[in-house]
Order: C-alpha cells, then sequence, then structure tokens
C-alpha cells in the first residue's frame, strides 16, 4: 500500500464515460470516443440536472444481486435505441464520477486532484443517484479494509491518485491495485465458427474499444465451443447500420479497429482472461465463467 499524500478510490467494473453538460444538452462519451447516450437514456436524464459547463470523468456501473455486473453493463451499451428505454428500467445504471474536468467556464484540469474532488462532491451531493462521486479516503488502514471487503461485492481493487497532482487525460499516472493479475471480460464475437473457435472478440471492463484474444487453448476452445453454439444467431445490438461496438458492420460480419474481420454475439457470456502489461498487450483467455 503507496503512503504519503494519496486518495484511494475503489476500481469499479463499468465502462469507462465522459459526461459533458452543454447549453445544447448532454452528450456521453465512451473512452473510444463512441457517443451513448442513446444507450444511457437514464444516466443522459440524470445528468440534465448538471450546470452548464460540466465536464465529468468517471464509469458506468450497474448492480444486480448486490454486486457490480459487467455483463450488464456491456448488454445496456450494445443495445439500439428500442431496447435502450426497456433496459434502463430492467438494468439500472450509476455514474461512479471520479474527477470533475470542467464547471461552467473553467476547465479545472490543471488543478490539483484534492481541490477538483472537492467541488465534485459539492457539485454531486445535492443531486444524488445515479450520479455520485466514488468514495475515496486518505486513510491506507481504511483503504487497505476497502481492499478486503469490497471484493465480496464485485469492486476489483483499489486507485491511487496523488492529492496534489493535476488531471492528466493521456497519462497513466494512477497506481492501481487488483486482487488479481486477471480479469473478466464479456464476449462480443468469434473469429472462425462458432463451432471451433481461433479467438474471441472481446470488451474489458473500462473501455468500449473491442479487442482480439489470442489463440485459445485446446481445453478452454471446447467448453466456448458448447457455449457458444447455444446463443442465438447474430450480435446483441440494434444500431441499424451502425457498428454495435467500436468496429465496421458488413452484413453479419464486423471489424474491429485493427482491421480483423469476426462475427458478432451477443454479449451473454463472461471469460477470465490475462493480460500482459507491453506496448503490444496480448489478451489469454484463461477460462469461460459460469454464473453462480
Amino acid at each position: 500500500m503507496a503512503h504519503g499524500r494519496y486518495a484511494y478510490e475503489p476500481k469499479f467494473d463499468g465502462h469507462r464515460l465522459v459526461v459533458f453538460r452543454t447549453e445544447q444538452g448532454v452528450l456521453l462519451q465512451a473512452r473510444s470516443g463512441r457517443m451513448v447516450a442513446d444507450a444511457f437514456p437514464d444516466i443522459a436524464a440524470a445528468a440534465e440536472a448538471l450546470p452548464e459547463g460540466t465536464v465529468l470523468d468517471g464509469e458506468v456501473v450497474i448492480w444486480t444481486g448486490g454486486r457490480t455486473d459487467f455483463a450488464a453493463v456491456q448488454k445496456r451499451a450494445m443495445a439500439g435505441r428500442t431496447r435502450a428505454a426497456a433496459l434502463a428500467r430492467e438494468l439500472p445504471a450509476s455514474y461512479a464520477s471520479f474527477d470533475l474536468l470542467a464547471a461552467g467556464a473553467s476547465d479545472l484540469r490543471r488543478l490539483p486532484y484534492e481541490q477538483r474532488r472537492d467541488r465534485l462532491v459539492e457539485l454531486l451531493s445535492p443531486l444524488g443517484p445515479p450520479l455520485q462521486a466514488v468514495p475515496v479516503t486518505t486513510d491506507p488502514e481504511l483503504a487497505a479494509t476497502w481492499y478486503e471487503t469490497l471484493r465480496e461485492v464485485g469492486v476489483e481493487g483499489l486507485v491511487m491518485k496523488r492529492l496534489d497532482h493535476p488531471y492528466r487525460g493521456g497519462r497513466r499516472d494512477w497506481q492501481k491495485l487488483r486482487h488479481s493479475e486477471t480479469r473478466d471480460a464479456v464476449v462480443i464475437g468469434v473469429t472462425g465458427p462458432r463451432a471451433r473457435p481461433k479467438a474471441l472478440v472481446l470488451i474489458l471492463p473500462g473501455d468500449d474499444t473491442p479487442v482480439v484474444s489470442g489463440p485459445l487453448a485446446p481445453g478452454v476452445r471446447a467448453g466456448l465451443a458448447e457455449a457458444l453454439s447455444a446463443l442465438p444467431e447474430g450480435g446483441g445490438g440494434e444500431r441499424g447500420g451502425e457498428p454495435s461496438v467500436g468496429g465496421e458492420r458488413s452484413g453479419d460480419v464486423q471489424e474491429t479497429p485493427d482491421g480483423i474481420l469476426y462475427t458478432p454475439v451477443p454479449p451473454d457470456l463472461t471469460v477470465e482472461v490475462s493480460r500482459t502489461a507491453t506496448r503490444t498487450p496480448i489478451t489469454t483467455v484463461i477460462r469461460l465463467r459460469t454464473p453462480g
């Protein structure tokens, strides 16, 4: 556990999302740059209460059965406008904001985190859910307790931030302490036939840009082939010609930003993966997660 002037935040499994409250209304921008207000009408409606000029950084989180549910977040993210309202009632979203980037005409990114945090709490406290500031502590002992106990509700670890640092959007200044080197990911597609999958197309927590796994190990491939064959045909998106998530559509085939073609599947399967921390990360599928 780091010491010094640090803030400690729980690390939720959700979709990274920037909220813009403009003079014209509300924009919700995913990490990939995609605008997703249609997929999260409940968050967009709540953000109408923010003052014009507000810019928030945070994550969309969905709770089911007392735990965070990343697969549910992905199901919401892939829904087209025709299903979004129904899913918002079935799987209501929360927005856990961890930073305030702008207020009115003021760009706050150069301010130290401690000041931005104070202004964030002042802004969101009167509004309440579904817009809320993530919990924060500067007490390492309390942070250690969070780390040990919040795992039961699906929190994957802690994020540590220097209190005196400005916001650096393109730099990874935050330190992340995870319970495991593995993560859960949602399957949105497959390369090769479902009966003999070569690799999976995945969405990782905190992002909505598809990543392609490395080649599947034989034992993993066999279990996934059975699970994939049980899914309905086609993907889960309804975007009327737009890509479901981050790619280009051509009939029943999608294309990742890296140009890899794949067949989309409904976002109903979750797998455990490991990912190398290299310039070109390799994502390895370890096993299929089973419900419960």
